[in-house]
């Protein structure tokens, strides 16, 4: 027994999970599939597909009308929804927006043959698939437009992002330049700091090795040799006698001798009576 070829199987319209009209071309429990997906399709427009063993379920919701149908795994993804938009169209042109308040299979009887001609010409005629080739070539010429839409999009935006970061660079550069500033700043008062300590340092060293030298801290050695004032030598002044010649006035008459004394020597003084210099 040959194999059919990968076709679409089974259709359906919905609004919700109540069906409007389907079809199918093989015997099979799809309701309960096809039930099961239906509550989980959001109304919001949009298309999707589900994986059930061997088999594809494709959906498409239009205004709140779900298009649905189940196709072989080999049949692809292209020509089921081309098939799906093709039966949209057909269906909104037959009945607009009855599908909104009609009930369970209220269009069965009148949409179940379109979906059986459609499924038919998209599951064998070879042309179907050539306009879906036409189409999908204006689609790649459009999404080629677009990409290339984007990409100049993209380089203005890039050119944005460059100025951007040439003026964060400026900012940055100033805040470096700022910032060098403000170190170079601190190292001098950090150098100067640290030369003050040095000095403080060897102030104290040297303090301490006077001290030592010194006998102490408040330097008791060194201030009792300095503490007598120094004066220059004095000279103890050296008295010598000395001795007035007496005159003796006689009393004789004039004619009497006149007797002189001479006045004494002055002694020379020796050796013994020179004042000699000793530090007080």
């Amino acid at each position: 027994m040959t194999e059919a070829p990968p076709s679409i199987i089974y259709a359906l319209v919905a609004r919700g999970t109540t069906i409007l009209a389907e079809h199918s071309t093989r015997s099979g429990n799809y309701n309960k599939v096809v039930n099961r997906i239906l509550e989980k399709i959001p109304p919001q427009d949009g298309r999707l597909s589900y994986v059930f063993e061997r088999h594809y379920f494709h959906y498409l919701v239009s205004d709140g009308i779900i298009f649905l149908c189940m196709a072989d795994e080999a049949f692809g993804r292209r020509i089921p929804f081309a098939f799906l938009e093709d039966i949209k169209n057909r269906f909104f042109s037959m009945f607009d927006q009855k599908g909104k308040t009609a009930g369970a299979y209220a269009m069965n009887a009148a949409f179940s043959r379109e979906l059986e001609n459609q499924m038919v010409y998209y599951s064998n005629n070879e042309n179907a698939d050539r306009i879906r080739r036409v189409h999908k070539k204006i689609d790649e010429v459009k999404d080629i437009m677009v990409t290339n839409i984007e990409k100049v999009l993209e380089r203005g935006e890039k050119i944005e992002i460059l100025v951007d970061k040439t003026e964060e660079l400026n900012r940055e550069s100033l805040n470096f330049k700022k910032k060098s500033t403000q170190l170079k700043r601190a190292m001098w008062w950090k150098n100067v700091k640290l030369m003050i300590a040095i000095g403080l340092i060897i102030i104290v060293v040297i303090y301490i090795i006077v001290a030592i030298a010194c006998k102490g801290p408040s330097l008791p050695a060194c201030r009792s040799s300095n503490d007598s004032p120094t004066h220059p030598p004095t000279l103890a002044p050296t008295f010598y006698p000395t001795e007035f010649p007496t005159t003796i006035t006689p009393t004789l008459s004039p004619t009497s001798p006149v007797f002189t004394t001479a006045p004494s020597s002055i002694p020379t003084p020796s050796s013994t009576d020179v004042p000699t210099i000793s530090p007080v």
